[in-house]
């Protein structure tokens, strides 16, 4: 049994590349680039395989000697389709950390082969969704009957260049919610107040990932995420329709992402120690009752490898569940309150 890490040469695909390391798994760590590998493979004493996802045969043969792969190459949009696929005809177990709506809508859709080829499907096992998933899952057990879900999220410090070229891909979109189960574009600013633990907060609506896999988890038909206000993400919650399908052109797209390239790679070493992340989940029933609850966790990039590597740990070991899966749908709404540095409570 071996985990395939592609994508390890990336600022998140380093980090699980580390974890799983830490953890002394057979983990095979791959990506386009070999000169990239080689440095990658000498710091972890990992094996390496360098291949391209356009090379189908190189991807199929890479996949016939492994259990389980841990997609971390994004955007996803542009990748994950040939690496799922793949999976699919080799009968591998397949994981990635993409936050991406249309990913996750894309691999639902693909339950009944992944049941047929017996292998499962999770997307998002990194900070989205594991952590807003098993808490959503929580608040739901609690009121069975609920309509409405609301999550709030804050503590972003910095964000991967990956992420960020992901964010650019969306702009072209309203924000996305959830709707008597169907996801709809909203193009007025979402606007509200959100407690994270010390009074109200202005927050503003975002399309997460939150919007697709709660409602796979939890059957709740109305569903919107927030973030804590930041002059960033106030600028993209008000950005007209006009403005987000012109930057949405090619060429716009092209400009944004190598703008992209001149960021940060990723949050500081004492970012991701000392950060701190917490998610807010309110679900409310017809009748106006409501529960409310809040997760704290650690930084979510470095949270992040700790949580995908864990999973593909436990997919090796058996604990997949075959078609497509969401991360409490498998593991429980209380599996995220295993990990050091998280704690849940009611409020």
């Amino acid at each position: 049994m071996t985990i395939l890490i592609y994508g390890a040469t990336g600022f998140t695909g380093r980090l699980c590349a580390h974890e799983a390391a830490r953890r002394k798994l057979p983990v095979i760590l791959a990506g386009r680039s070999a000169e990239k590998l080689q440095k990658i493979g000498a710091d972890t004493g990992l094996e390496t395989l360098a291949f391209d996802l356009a090379d189908t045969e190189a991807l199929e043969q890479a996949l016939r000697d492994v259990s389980v792969v841990l997609h971390i190459a994004g955007p996803f949009s542009a990748t994950a389709q040939p690496m799922v696929s793949a999976c699919l005809r080799t009968n591998t177990h397949y994981l990635d950390i993409t936050g991406e709506i249309a990913v996750f809508e894309a691999h639902a859709a693909l339950d009944e082969a992944a049941k047929a080829a017996g292998t499962m499907i999770m997307s998002g096992v990194g900070f989205d969704v594991v952590p807003s998933d098993c808490l959503a899952a929580y608040v739901h057990q609690k009121l069975p009957d609920a309509t409405d879900l609301t999550l709030g999220i804050t503590g972003i410090s910095a964000m991967t260049r990956g992420t960020a070229k992901s964010g650019v891909e969306g702009i072209r979109f309203g924000t996305r919610v959830r709707r008597g189960g169907e996801i709809v574009e909203l193009y007025q600013p979402q606007l509200t107040e959100i407690d994270f633990g010390q009074g109200l907060r202005p927050a503003v609506g975002m399309s997460w990932g939150d919007v697709a896999t709660s409602w796979h988890s939890t059957g709740i038909a109305n569903i919107s995420v927030f973030f804590e206000a930041s002059p960033q993400f106030e600028r993209m919650a008000k950005m007209g329709k006009f403005a987000r399908k012109f930057l949405g052109t090619r060429l716009m797209q092209g400009i944004l992402k190598r703008q992209m390239d001149k960021i940060p790679e990723g949050p500081t070493e004492a970012q991701m120690r000392d950060g701190q992340m917490i998610v807010i989940a309110i679900a409310s029933n017809a009748a106006g009752k409501t529960i409310k609850a809040s997760l704290q966790t650690p930084e979510a990039y470095a949270f992040t490898a700790k949580m995908a590597v864990d999973i593909a740990q436990r997919v090796m070991d058996g604990a997949a569940k075959l078609g497509y899966q969401t991360p409490s749908l498998v593991f429980g709404a209380d599996y995220v309150t295993g990990f050091d540095g998280v704690s849940r409570k009611d409020m």
